[in-house]
């Protein structure tokens, strides 16, 4: 059975939401991030930076958020994707990571990067009800986690983007979500 590695309030649960999302049978190890069992040898093992999440897949092991979601989607993703099609849902979980989540949560980017990132958002979402149009997807797990974080770590003001915020109303009300993201809130 997969593994899931991760602690409270880490973002092993983005990890979580696309394994419940699948409905792929796991097993969440949670770390005692507090008493440092990330840092022990059986998990360094894992991932030798010591960082959630990471996942064990039968002798496979991987570690990093987006890298994760990606290998989820190739392995157990329910749909067939061209290269094309996969490229676009590497380039949303990678500007998740790379580029949303520091223009959002990196306080010195924040009053620069947000508005332009929350309106290009915006300006999908009117249009579409997920980022690659009406079928949710692993891009729509890692932008979605990011922008649902800004209610629970920040509480900025979002309604000058109500498709944005519409959008998170929506994933915020699916089951997977409910089982991971939102029990942290």
């Amino acid at each position: 059975m997969l593994k899931l590695y991760g602690g409270a309030r880490s973002r092993a649960s983005i990890a979580q939401w696309y394994l419940e999302e699948l409905e792929i049978p796991y097993e969440f190890v949670k770390l005692d991030m507090q008493a440092g069992e990330h840092r022990q040898p059986e998990y360094l093992a894992i991932n030798p930076i010591g960082k959630v999440p990471a996942i064990v897949d039968g002798d496979f092991q991987l570690w990093e958020s987006g890298a994760i979601l990606l290998y989820l989607a190739d392995k157990y993703g329910k749909s067939a994707h061209s290269p094309e099609e996969q490229a676009q849902l590497a380039q949303w979980v990678l500007f998740a990571n790379a580029t949303l989540g520091p223009g959002i949560f990196g306080e010195e980017n924040r009053e620069r990067e947000m508005p332009n990132l929350m309106t290009v958002l915006n300006g999908i979402f009117e249009h579409q009800p997920f980022l690659l149009g009406n079928e949710f997807t692993v891009a729509d797990v890692a932008v979605g986690s990011i922008l649902s974080y800004i209610p629970i770590l920040l509480k900025l003001d979002l309604s000058p983007y109500p498709a944005v915020l519409n959008y998170m109303k929506q994933i915020s009300e699916r089951p997977a979500f409910q089982i991971s993201i939102g029990g942290r809130s």
